[in-house]
C-alpha cells in the first residue's frame, strides 16, 4: 500500500495522514527519548530507525496502521495513532503517542476514537485491544476514556502489559460512550477551555 492509497481521517483539529520521511526527526525525537520508556524505550538511532521502517511497511502487510496526527491549522505533527498487529500479537491493537510537548490537549483521545471508527465502520472489526504498560497511567486513563475495559483474561504479549478491551461497534451504538467522547473533545476544541488536574493526552 502506497502512501497515496492510505486513507485520510479528517477530524475537527486534526488531520490523520499516512507516515511520510519527513515525519521521522519528530518520531525518532520521541522514541529515543524518556517518553518512550512504556514502549521498549528509550531506543538507540537504529532501533528508531527499524521501527519507523516497521510503521511504514505495517500499511503494506496489514492494510492499516498508525496515522501520523497532524493540527489541522499549523501543519504539524503531533504524534501517531492507529492499529497496530505485529507478528506474535495476540490481536489487533489500537494504539496511540503524542510528542511530549504535544501532549494533555485531547489530540490521541480525538485522533484515537477517529481511528476507531475508521476500522469499525471501514474495515468491519468487531473489537479491538490496547496493551499498555501498567505503569503507564496516562494511557490507561486514556483507553478508559475511550471506553476500553481491563480484560484480565486475555492473553498478552509478555506477561507483563495489562490488556485493555474496547467496546464493540455494537457496544458503541447502544451506550452513551462515544457521545461522552465527543463532548469531551468539543471541551478540548475550545480555545478557552482549561483541564484541571494533570494533563493527559
Amino acid at each position: 500500500m502506497s502512501n497515496d492509497t492510505i486513507p485520510m481521517i479528517e477530524t475537527n483539529r486534526l488531520v490523520l495522514r499516512g507516515p511520510e520521511p519527513e515525519d521521522y526527526p519528530n518520531f525518532k525525537a520521541t522514541f529515543t527519548s524518556y517518553r518512550a520508556r512504556f514502549m521498549g524505550g528509550p531506543l538507540n538511532k537504529y532501533e528508531a530507525w527499524m521501527l519507523y521502517a516497521a510503521e511504514i511497511g505495517h500499511w503494506n502487510i496489514r492494510g492499516y496502521g498508525m496515522w501520523m496526527i497532524h493540527d489541522k491549522a499549523s501543519n504539524d505533527t503531533l504524534g501517531m495513532a492507529g492499529g497496530w498487529f505485529p507478528a506474535g500479537w495476540p490481536e489487533r491493537e489500537i494504539a496511540w503517542i503524542i510528542w511530549p510537548e504535544k501532549a494533555g490537549k485531547g489530540y490521541a483521545l480525538e485522533a484515537t476514537h477517529a481511528a476507531r471508527r475508521h476500522f469499525y465502520d471501514q474495515l468491519g472489526w468487531d473489537g479491538a485491544v490496547s496493551y499498555i504498560d501498567p505503569k503507564n497511567l496516562d494511557s490507561i486513563r486514556l483507553a478508559e476514556r475511550l471506553g476500553a475495559v481491563k480484560d484480565k483474561d486475555a492473553a498478552t504479549i509478555d506477561d507483563n502489559d495489562a490488556v485493555y478491551r474496547h467496546p464493540s461497534p455494537a457496544q458503541l451504538q447502544s451506550s452513551q460512550i462515544a457521545d461522552g467522547i465527543a463532548l469531551e473533545i468539543s471541551h478540548y476544541s475550545d480555545p478557552l477551555f482549561k483541564p484541571k488536574g494533570m494533563p493527559v493526552d
